[in-house]
């Protein structure tokens, strides 16, 4: 009989740790205040690229891992995950590769146009989230994985269910680990009906506006914003029409792509980045790991971190 374990969250984050630890033989519950279509997850672009995340060996060792995993599930066919070329627009002068350049294993730069200095080009998975959260519960249950559904008051609350507790909470994170580093950060979103795009397209630079355009089988996302402390999760008619300006000047084929719909979601987010670690000082026979903050980076660092998580409760 394996280690068992309590996973608390039901996100990108809590469901990829748990998949990770079934596999590795451990007794796992995930305890999911909401089905995978009511998280935060759900709403996300879901783009591999390491948005707002410093440079760090740790970070950029799991979004290595998450390239290579994403791009192992395009290309075996797991439903939702597309791996998709894509042009990052610079308008600052080129400064050298980015850190993280090394993880996508195709970047190649070239002379930009117009307002862009430079044009950087790479192959980036995609995940449609909703089909891909439901594979990824499927998975797991498939492999005897338990999901129950609840919410922790409190942290060691978790004990009475499992001696060793993973904390993947997301903004719940903040108060259940008393840690006042982590924050909501607002995503506005625009989907629209996709007139035959294929590739992706990010200017983030744009002083209107952080600017991407991400296809998908049967719609674009459009951004976005980029919020810090905001908790309103209200649509705002403004922000979607600035939102789908700034895109169809980046990407024309746009302008006649009917809207489908808003979406809006708080990425949780923490000052000074993900903080995947054991809680020090637990009791005896206890361990509390900790997987969260890691803002709009979820998707893009989610199997590194369940790979550090699986070795966390299980190797130390």
């Amino acid at each position: 009989m394996g280690m068992k374990i309590l996973v608390a969250g039901g996100g990108i984050i809590g469901l990829t740790a748990a998949v990770r630890l079934r596999e590795r033989g451990a007794r796992v519950t995930l305890l999911t205040a909401d089905p995978p279509d009511d998280t935060v997850s759900a709403v996300a672009a879901a783009v591999w690229y390491p948005s707002h995340t410093d440079a760090d060996p740790r970070v950029l060792r799991w979004a290595v891992e998450t390239h290579a995993e994403l791009s192992w599930q395009a290309a075996t066919g797991v439903p939702g995950v597309v791996a998709r070329p894509t042009r990052m627009l610079l308008r600052r002068p080129w400064g050298g590769p980015p850190w993280w350049a090394a993880a996508t294993g195709d970047l190649v730069t070239g002379p930009g146009s117009g307002p862009y200095a430079t044009e950087l080009r790479f192959t980036a998975p995609t995940v449609e989230m909703s089909p891909y959260l439901r594979w990824l519960r499927d998975r797991f249950t498939a492999a005897g994985g338990v999901v129950r559904a609840g919410r922790l008051d409190r942290l060691d609350d978790g004990f009475a269910l499992a001696p060793t507790v993973v904390n993947a909470t997301g903004l719940a994170a903040g108060r259940l680990a008393g840690d006042p580093a982590v924050h909501p950060v607002r995503g506005h979103l625009v989907l629209v009906a996709n007139p035959g795009l294929t590739t992706s397209v990010r200017d983030e630079e744009n002083p209107a506006g952080i600017t991407y355009v991400h296809p998908r089988r049967h719609d674009v996302v459009l951004g976005g914003t980029f919020e810090p402390g905001e908790w309103d999760t209200g649509p705002d008619p403004a922000t979607s029409t600035a939102i789908r300006d700034r895109c169809v000047a980046l990407v024309p084929e746009l302008a006649d792509a009917p809207v489908l719909g808003v979406r809006v979601g708080l990425r949780p987010a923490r000052h000074g980045g993900p903080r995947v670690a054991v809680q020090a000082g637990s009791a005896p026979g206890r361990r509390l790991v900790h997987a969260y903050g890691h803002g709009g980076a979820g998707v893009t660092l989610a199997w590194g971190c369940a790979d550090e998580v699986a070795r966390l409760a299980l190797d130390t």
